[in-house]
């Protein structure tokens, strides 16, 4: 299942996956987000509306097919370079420890995208 028109999207999705990973969005999760907003799309006028609605479409989705969805996706970008979806990671990394401590579950999550961009990695 493939939901997202471009990569961008797509990359906010897992930045909200991520922040709601341990079943809570901290503010400064989303703060980290919203700093990222711009560079993502440096051509949208207001991050915090851009945000608001890629919650209410990650929310939208029914949580027993967000693994799913994530792996689909990321085959159907397929043409993104390694060293990209690794920065998405990384940055994902950051958002993780953005409220000053990471649970289980976001590190679990963190490691499940870990292995599907490095499944990615061995066709680049």
């Amino acid at each position: 299942m493939v939901i997202h028109k471009s990569f961008a999207d797509f990359v906010l999705f897992l930045y909200i996956h991520m922040a709601h990973a341990d079943r809570e969005f901290h503010t400064e999760e989303k703060e980290v987000i919203l700093e990222r907003i711009p560079k993502i799309f440096p051509h949208e006028g207001d991050p915090r509306k851009k945000l608001e609605n890629a919650i209410s479409e990650y929310e939208s989705i029914d949580r027993s097919q967000v693994t799913s969805l994530i792996r689909d996706t990321f085959k159907h970008f397929d043409h993104v370079k390694f060293a990209q979806k690794y920065k998405v990671y990384t940055d994902m990394y950051a958002i993780i420890h953005a409220d000053g401590k990471v649970h289980e579950l976001e590190t679990k999550a963190l490691r499940e995208l870990k292995q599907i961009i490095d499944l990615g990695a061995e066709k680049n």
